[in-house]
């Protein structure tokens, strides 16, 4: 990998109301003040595992190589869950082991993975409830000037994985998936790929009791306030209204189930 460029980038489920997310760039900033610091999304929903493995999968890859990725998404603080600093041909990530990275060992080739246990690098004392200032941010700060994965602590075994939802086939024609995330504008991001939809002959999408009759290709094909289904950037079905709210139209929360009818006659 090439020379670490002192990009970090970030994604919690911090919020920006508090302190959190603004302390743990200035404990990176103290560390290596050349650091740049981004800002993925700090509005995961709370304690939303499944939701930060999702967005961070599908933004990592847009980001200059050397990056930094701190993931803090992290129900376990204060446990004995670990904390694993992973790297691979372009990036390093760190994050607790809970299945935020698990996407890694289907993407990308893991070179390094260590489990960090090296206090030298940690803010003293470590509190109980905010790891993400004193061990992710000084921790993050040290990898954005180059320091060695070898020096963080002991090589890590094979990472915690989640139940990340796959969509089902139960019959040709048919496509059974799931709500993944709903963005600030209320779109409704499944977990079905569009692929396989765009030379379908007809195309019938069905969340909750609504119905949908076909794929559109911008948002103003439909008329304002009316459901719609495109093509999301991350390359999965998206519902969505024009100028409105799909999620507060629909009642459709993370979790649900979207079913998608096609034929290629």
């Amino acid at each position: 990998m090439a020379k670490a460029p002192g990009v970090v980038a970030l994604l919690t489920d911090f919020g920006l109301r508090d302190h959190y997310v603004g302390v743990m760039k200035g404990v990176i900033l103290s560390v290596n003040p050349d650091a740049r610091i981004i800002d993925i999304s700090h509005e995961v929903p709370s304690q939303g595992i499944l939701e930060g493995y999702f967005l961070l999968s599908n933004t990592y890859r847009y980001f200059p190589r050397g990056t930094v990725f701190v993931a803090v998404v992290d129900p376990g603080v204060g446990t004995d869950r670990a904390i694993v600093a992973l790297q691979t041909d372009r990036y390093t990530f760190l994050a607790p082991d809970n299945g935020l990275l698990g996407f890694l060992q289907k993407e990308s080739r893991i070179r390094r993975s260590v489990r960090v246990t090296q206090s030298r690098y940690f803010l003293e004392p470590v509190s109980n409830t905010f790891h993400g200032r004193d061990i992710f941010a000084p921790v993050a700060g040290h990898l954005s000037k180059g320091l060695a994965l070898a020096k963080l602590g002991p090589k890590a075994g094979r990472l915690e994985q989640i139940s990340a939802p796959v969509p089902r086939v139960p019959r040709e024609g048919v496509i059974l998936g799931q709500v993944v995330s709903i963005d600030r504008f209320g779109n409704i991001v499944t977990n079905i790929g569009t692929g396989d939809l765009s030379e379908a002959g007809t195309v019938e999408v069905k969340v909750g009791k609504h119905r949908i009759e076909r794929i559109s290709q911008s948002y103003a094909e439909a008329k304002k306030g009316t459901l719609l289904a495109i093509a999301g950037s991350a390359g999965t079905l998206e519902i969505s209204v024009n100028k409105g709210n799909a999620s507060a139209l629909t009642g459709a929360r993370v979790g649900d189930s979207i079913r998608v009818r096609h034929s290629t006659s």
